[in-house]
């Protein structure tokens, strides 16, 4: 497997492993929503409702500056 997905980076925080977890839960039959609520629980459940709330408001400074 290649070291990005979609661009993104595969490492934690990256939003790559976010991203191809939601696609394998896409596939799986879920929608869009649901399965990206789903990433997210996981994720917390991981890593902490701490960590999870910085990579996301990192990545939403990353897009905001993306344009």
């Amino acid at each position: 497997m290649a070291n990005t997905y979609k661009g993104k980076s595969l490492k934690p925080g990256g939003g790559g492993r976010f991203a191809r977890l939601v696609d394998q839960l896409r596939a799986r039959g879920m929608s869009e929503k649901r399965a990206r609520a789903v990433a997210a629980s996981v994720g917390r459940r991981k890593y902490g409702a701490k960590q999870m709330a910085q990579w996301s408001a990192a990545g939403r400074k990353r897009r905001s500056r993306k344009g």
